[in-house]
């Protein structure tokens, strides 16, 4: 049982901060309590990003419409996720570092072929979803070298920048936030506030952290739009200028 305890202990931490809590029990270690905590984050977030993006499959499939959704936003964004799930695992990080990127590349894909099945690109909707799985095999198979997943890697800010911004003006130009789940869109803007310590934390590799500072500020932009449109309806601002009086001059 104690042998399974200490196995257990140490998934979640190292040998010498299993040490120091076991068996000298000094809980006040700083740099123990701070692997601890991204550790124990790191796993949460995973957990969460099993089931992040499933309000807003679910929202897709239930109106049957990908309305307010820019489709070149959940394309960028998806290949923001899957360049930065690429460079983690070929560069060896430790798994609680990046697993999310998983289920969300996985959730995004499906929200990319929804919004475009149920725009009528039924055919594009397939290919797409082909073209992907090719995608990700090349770059996690040893085909791409290192270096090139750097340099797509340090795209990875222009392009999560432009892909979350590009949805932001679609929202402002719709006056609202149409089929965006705000399930989908407060977990994502929690996790990546989270993950710039486990970032710190787990890798130190400061092209990971800056990506998530980046990640964090555009989400914070989307999660400002949903509060501020939380009550307006899909096309108000459009309507309330098709509704404003004529002016001396239009007559």
């Amino acid at each position: 049982m104690t042998d399974l305890i200490k196995q257990g202990a140490l998934f979640l931490m190292s040998e010498k901060c299993y040490d120091n809590y076991f068996l000298e029990h000094n809980f006040l270690d700083i740099p123990c309590f701070k692997a601890l905590l991204s550790k124990g984050l790191g796993l949460a977030i995973i957990a969460g990003s099993v089931l992040v993006k499933v309000p807003q499959v679910l929202k897709i499939l239930n109106s049957k419409s990908g309305e307010g959704i820019n489709i070149v936003g959940v394309v960028l964004d998806l290949l923001a996720i899957s360049f930065h799930l690429s460079y983690n695992f070929m560069h060896g990080y430790p798994f609680s570092a990046w697993g999310d990127s998983t289920f969300l590349a996985i959730q995004t894909v499906a929200i990319a072929v929804l919004v475009l099945f149920f725009n009528g690109r039924k055919a594009q909707s397939g290919l797409f979803l082909l073209g992907y799985v090719v995608l990700m095999y090349v770059l996690n198979s040893g085909l791409t070298p290192m270096s090139v997943l750097f340099t797509i890697q340090s795209c990875n800010i222009p392009i999560l920048l432009v892909g979350k911004l590009s949805q932001a003006y679609t929202n402002f130009q719709a006056g609202s936030t149409g089929q965006l789940s705000a399930a989908t869109v407060i977990m994502m803007f929690a996790g990546s506030v989270a993950r710039i310590f486990t970032s710190i934390q787990e890798t130190g590799d400061t092209m990971i952290i800056l990506t998530f500072i980046a990640s964090t500020f555009a989400n914070s932009v989307i999660l400002g739009q949903l509060i501020y449109y939380w009550d307006k309806p899909a096309g108000a601002v459009k309507d309330s200028k098709a509704k404003k009086p004529k002016s001396k001059k239009d007559d």
